[in-house]
């Protein structure tokens, strides 16, 4: 059976780049728009065709806009590869078509050309409903502004989603509490919740390696985790992932895909990619530079740097860091279809016997996930548990 596709479209753009950011952005006075509108078509239609050529027309399960800030690119251009996706691809009838937005009144204003562009969930990037916190964070809207944008776009959206940043510095359970109720009092059918860390190469990272920004400590971290979960859910938000939060049935479908270790093609500066190619599962890769990535591509067609198929050990690596977030966990036989490998073969044994033994992980009925206690210490879970 043809594995069903995603695909992942970046605009490397911003108005500025925030402290916490550690993705592929970058900040132009001037963006320019034909250039990158022209290569990305071109992009998607170079591997597009050799997708086809590979293994027929591939099914299209979603198609995400990120960034970036992918609500500074012209209307126009979301339109056009909608529109050349749908003519690429086999797309599904109820096709998920997400774009990542800033709430700040330029974007907001645009909102009603996107959703006639073919956009059915906009995924709006807020961080916090706090003025001085915005500040900090270095966001260019406030929070007024924040709350109207989420208005606009309940009226023009079927779908919408919104991240808030949490655990910040000098961050109490009340400050939480208040901010976290008042968003779920504004909130749709998702909710993204995302600890802030300290990412390398980042402005926030000097600040932190100088003791000048300061998070607060594991217990406190676990206890505003532990309130976020507990406040959602009497809001009837219900955490499929280690970090988000939908209503039944409102979950991402294109975020999915990468938890369930689908296939999903991305173009675009720096975008990376799993696709089967061949009969094996590739890792792709675009240049990360936008300019010359648009050079290689008004070349050559594509923007790629590199493209490899993965060793087994290396999809049963990849299967487990992704699965063990979701609240389903991983299935053993899908595992074992996308990876060559029995997911026994991929964990050591005692560790995952520890595991069980003290609760953070569950095994049955031919699946493997984490337990709540688990998710609040996957990340060093994972670090013992993978072979």
């Amino acid at each position: 059976m043809t594995e069903p596709l995603s695909l992942y479209i970046h605009w490397p753009f911003c108005l500025a780049k925030c402290p916490y950011c550690d993705f592929n952005s970058h900040v132009r006075d001037e963006i320019p728009q034909r250039r990158f509108a022209e290569a990305l078509r071109r992009e998607l239609a170079h591997d597009a065709s050799r997708l086809t050529a590979d293994g027929g027309r591939r099914p299209l399960r979603s198609i995400f806009f990120g960034g970036g800030t992918p609500s500074l690119m012209a209307p126009e251009t979301v339109a056009a590869l909608i529109e050349d996706a749908r003519r690429l691809f086999d797309a599904e009838d109820d096709l998920e078509i997400t774009l990542e937005a800033n709430p700040t009144s330029v974007e907001a204003d645009k909102f009603a050309a996107f959703r006639q562009a073919g956009v059915n969930r906009v995924s709006l990037g807020v961080q916090s409903l706090r003025d001085d916190a915005l500040e900090k964070l270095g966001r260019q809207h406030s929070a007024g502004q924040a709350i109207r944008a989420l208005e606009t776009a309940r009226r023009l959206f079927p779908r919408i989603s919104f991240d808030l940043i949490y655990a910040r510095p000098g961050q109490s359970t009340t400050d939480w509490q208040n901010e976290l109720s008042t968003a779920l009092d504004l909130v749709a059918d998702h909710l993204s919740l995302y600890q802030l860390t300290i990412e390398p190469g980042t402005k926030y990272e000097s600040l932190h390696r100088r003791g000048e920004l300061v998070l607060p400590d594991e217990d406190t971290a676990a206890a505003l985790y532990d309130l976020t979960g507990e406040t959602a859910a009497r809001h009837d938000l219900h955490p499929y992932e280690v970090s988000n939060y939908a209503k039944p049935a409102a979950e991402s479908r294109h975020n999915l895909t990468y938890w369930r270790y689908g296939d999903y093609l991305g173009i675009g500066p720096g975008a990376h990619g799993r696709l089967t190619l061949n009969g094996h599962l590739h890792a792709t890769r675009r240049h990360r530079a936008p300019e010359p990535w648009a050079e290689k591509v008004e070349k050559t067609g594509s923007g790629s740097t590199d493209e490899s198929p993965l060793s087994v050990e290396e999809r049963g690596r990849e299967a487990l860091l992704m699965g063990l977030r979701l609240m389903e966990g991983i299935s053993e036989a899908r595992f074992t279809e996308r990876t060559g490998r029995a997911l026994a073969d991929c964990v050591d044994p005692m560790m995952l016997r520890a595991c069980l033994e003290e609760g953070y992980l569950e095994q049955e009925n031919g699946l493997l996930r984490a337990t709540p206690e688990g998710r609040l210490r996957l990340e060093a879970i994972l670090a013992r548990l993978l072979t």
